[in-house]
């Protein structure tokens, strides 16, 4: 169980450095770990999940799993999970291929996330401003039902 991590994909390494406070950057997150796990949930929410290709190894390293228990964020990895595949024996806490499992869902799902961020930041000079915006306007999105034409969203 010691050895599970949860990797980013290089391609977004850069983008998930950019999101976090550190000497040279002003992002909204404190960790690598705060950052992954609010992707995943704008990945969750918007249903964009996507393979990790090449993965990071130096800019931003596979973060260990007891980071993210430590920080409360399993929960988050085994709603994912169960939501994927809505079978109660992925949540085992000793089946190491139920957690094999979690992790990958998660890691998709942070990695679909990190698409979407990454063309929703392209240009923004300051990430908070534009991350408050994107949660505003996922608050007060009104559903519209599938196949009902709604020309507001061009206003």
């Amino acid at each position: 169980m010691g050895a599970n991590r949860i990797r980013v994909a290089k391609d977004k390494a850069d983008l998930v450095k950019s999101l976090v406070v550190s000497e040279s950057s002003t992002g909204p997150f404190q960790t690598y770990a705060d950052a992954i796990v609010f992707a995943a949930a704008l990945g969750a929410k918007r249903k964009k999940r996507s393979p990790l290709g090449t993965i990071s190894t130096k800019e931003v390293s596979p973060i260990a799993l007891e980071v993210f228990v430590s920080r409360g964020y399993d929960r988050v990895l085994k709603l994912l999970a169960i939501a994927q595949t809505k079978e109660a024996k992925i949540l085992s806490p000793t089946d190491d291929i139920a957690e094999e499992k979690r992790i990958h869902i998660f890691e998709e799902y942070a990695n679909g996330g990190l698409d979407l961020l990454r063309d929703e930041l392209r240009g923004a000079v300051d990430y908070s401003d534009r991350l408050l915006l994107i949660l505003s306007a996922e608050r007060f999105k009104k559903e519209t039902p599938e196949g009902d034409f709604d020309l507001s969203r061009f206003l």
